[in-house]
């Protein structure tokens, strides 16, 4: 779960709820660029998170007895095998994404942790052959890996609430083709993207959070009982193409 903390407790976005976000803002990508096996992807983009489930388990708190959020979390072998049972079970395609979405997760604490290296080791050669079944070559899924983990990166700026005031630019992270992509909030509840990447000029996207007015909680089914009573919000965005020239980040 991504977790914000606010004057009277603390607000609880679930990760489905991003992972909704994110497919939601994909899917007005521009049709020229969009990665093969479209369908697919864009459920690649909504489900890469779906293994998470804010409602089981009990590992929900940190020692101070605060919710967990997604970025205090390790390496977790059964949340990744049954990540990796969703997908496979899904599409080959699907499961190939999220395989390579887990890479970019673990890569470094892989180089520590025998079990994440061991399961990354695996999931590696699995991929290779998903590839050759797919008829898919590795340009082809870098492009489609990249629009997963550009939409990943935007959603996570609106859900974390990590965007910059007055007009300053974001930096979501890089496309399809490598190039630079910021976000600008132009008014209330307003953003901008330079350059624009989508096909339409003005669209809506949102998702759903928690307000639970508690700062501690003395176990995790004392937290889940205070997440399923909370009052559901629905914060909404308006994301526009801004008139005018537009001046393009460098491509890395």
């Amino acid at each position: 779960m991504i977790v914000n903390y606010k004057e009277t407790g603390w607000q609880v976005i679930t990760q489905r709820a991003h992972g909704l976000l994110a497919a939601q803002i994909g899917m007005h990508w521009k049709a020229s660029d969009r990665p093969e096996r479209w369908t697919e992807t864009l459920i690649a983009v909504a489900d890469h998170d779906d293994a998470e489930v804010e409602l089981d388990g009990e590992n929900l708190l940190t020692a101070a007895g605060g919710p967990l959020n997604f970025s205090m979390k390790t390496f977790e072998l059964d949340h990744c095998t049954k990540m990796w049972m969703l997908t496979i079970t899904k599409s080959r395609y699907v499961a190939l994404l999220t395989s390579m979405h887990m890479e970019f997760l673990y890569r470094k604490e892989a180089q520590e942790n025998a079990a994440a290296y061991q399961f990354l080791e695996e999931q590696n050669a699995m991929r290779q052959v998903w590839m050759k079944e797919l008829g898919l070559d590795k340009k082809a899924i870098e492009k489609a890996y990249n629009f997963l983990e550009w939409c990943d990166a935007f959603s996570l700026l609106l859900c974390k609430e990590q965007i910059q005031p007055e007009k300053r630019g974001t930096e979501i992270s890089t496309g399809t083709a490598g190039e630079v992509y910021q976000v600008f909030q132009e008014e209330e509840h307003v953003l901008t993207v330079k350059p624009w990447p989508f096909d339409t000029n003005d669209f809506k996207v949102c998702f759903e959070s928690r307000d639970i007015n508690a700062l501690q909680f003395e176990s995790s089914s004392a937290f889940r009982k205070a997440f399923i009573e909370a009052p559901v919000t629905e914060t909404v965005w308006n994301i526009r193409k801004k008139a005018g020239k537009v001046t393009r980040p460098r491509k890395t």
